[in-house]
């Protein structure tokens, strides 16, 4: 499969993702449907579960600039590929974040100051948490991340359950970090919301992308030396 054809699926794999969770956050979370934090979480941790089991197989469904990067420091991808997948995920978190937005602008009432599911500390942090916090929370629950979707598609691991675990991990991590930051763990998740919310949503971006991919460093050494067969 070629390098453009597997981009373009992980642009594609990426809207879905920041559709699906950022969507049921703006559109549902508070609605009369009333999913709460538990129901933005599952809605996370199912826009990678179905993706995984649907392109999976075509471009590896990284969906997360950090993953990717994870992923080359972990020995599992090519880093000659690596500005190809950011930039192609990048653009699916924008395009995505846009329609979100237009659809939610459909509704009465509706104030883009609200943030559009955007990450943010300090006074911008669901639950008022400072940016040392704030910081520490994504690198933590992107290097456990990373180190999960190493470990459940590592070769010595029956193949067909990696969906699932990563899955079920990112909405663990949703359901932990939502208070302290709205979870990010992805770049390409935040700058598209960031985008077009500007203001402090722009302002705040870097920590979430220096955060989640120095944790996706920590997660991808971690495993090479944990998953390293020694030989006789």
């Amino acid at each position: 499969m070629s390098l453009f054809k597997r981009s373009v699926t992980e642009g594609l794999g990426t809207f879905w993702l920041v559709l699906g969770g950022c969507g049921s956050a703006v559109l549902a979370a508070s609605s009369p449907v009333g999913i709460g934090v538990l129901g933005v979480a599952l809605a996370f941790g199912l826009t990678v579960l179905t993706m995984a089991f649907a392109i999976g197989h075509i471009s590896g469904c990284h969906l997360n600039p950090a993953v990717s990067v994870g992923l080359v420091v972990g020995g599992r991808f090519p880093a000659r590929e690596l500005p190809a997948y950011i930039i192609s995920q990048v653009i699916g978190g924008i395009v995505a974040a846009a329609l979100l937005y237009y659809i939610a602008s459909g509704k009465p009432g509706f104030e883009l100051a609200s943030g559009l599911a955007s990450n943010g500390y300090g006074e911008h942090s669901p639950g008022g948490y400072s940016m040392a916090a704030g910081f520490v929370c994504e690198l933590v629950m992107t290097a456990m991340f990373v180190l999960i979707i190493l470990g459940a598609t590592d070769r010595r691991v029956p193949a067909g359950f990696a969906p699932i675990a990563i899955g079920l991990a990112l909405t663990l991590i949703h359901l932990i970090s939502i208070p302290v930051t709205n979870t990010s763990v992805n770049p390409a998740r935040s700058t598209g919301p960031a985008l077009i919310v500007g203001g402090w949503a722009l302002q705040q971006l870097w920590m979430f992308w220096l955060a989640p991919i120095v944790g996706a460093v920590i997660g991808g050494i971690t495993y090479r030396w944990l998953g390293t067969e020694k030989t006789a």
